[in-house]
C-alpha cells in the first residue's frame, strides 16, 4: 500500500462543513469531507496524492457530492497539492487533539 484516502459525511460540529453550508447552501447530504489522506514518502514522487484525489472527486461527483477539507498550516506540502489542483481556501479552522490546538485552513473542491 502506498496511499490512503477517505471521504466521510459531515460531523456535528465540524468547522469546514460549517463553512460550506454558510458559503453555499447545501445541506449535509451533498456535502463529503475529505478526512483523510495519506501518501508513503517514496511514493509521493510518482503523483500517488494526485492520483488519490483525483479518484476522491470522481466518487463525490459521482454521487452529486462537493468536497470540503481541512488540513492542518504546518503541513505545506499537502496545501500546495490542493491548490496546484484548483481547491479553493474557504476558511480558518483550530483543530485540537491531545488537549493541543492547532491552526488549520478548510478547502472546498473545484466545481
Amino acid at each position: 500500500m502506498v496511499g490512503h484516502v477517505a471521504i466521510n459525511s459531515p460531523q456535528p460540529g465540524e468547522e469546514v462543513a460549517r463553512l460550506w453550508r454558510e458559503e453555499s447552501g447545501d445541506d449535509d447530504s451533498h456535502i463529503g469531507v475529505l478526512a483523510r489522506l495519506f501518501v508513503a514518502r517514496e511514493a509521493r514522487e510518482a503523483s500517488v496524492g494526485r492520483l488519490l484525489m483525483e479518484v476522491a472527486t470522481a466518487y463525490a461527483r459521482q454521487r452529486h457530492l462537493r468536497l470540503v477539507l481541512e488540513v492542518l498550516t504546518k503541513d505545506a506540502a499537502a496545501i500546495r497539492l490542493y491548490e496546484r489542483l484548483g481547491w479553493q481556501r474557504i476558511g480558518e479552522a483550530v483543530h485540537t487533539f491531545g488537549g493541543k490546538q492547532f491552526d488549520a485552513v478548510c478547502f472546498v473542491a473545484p466545481a
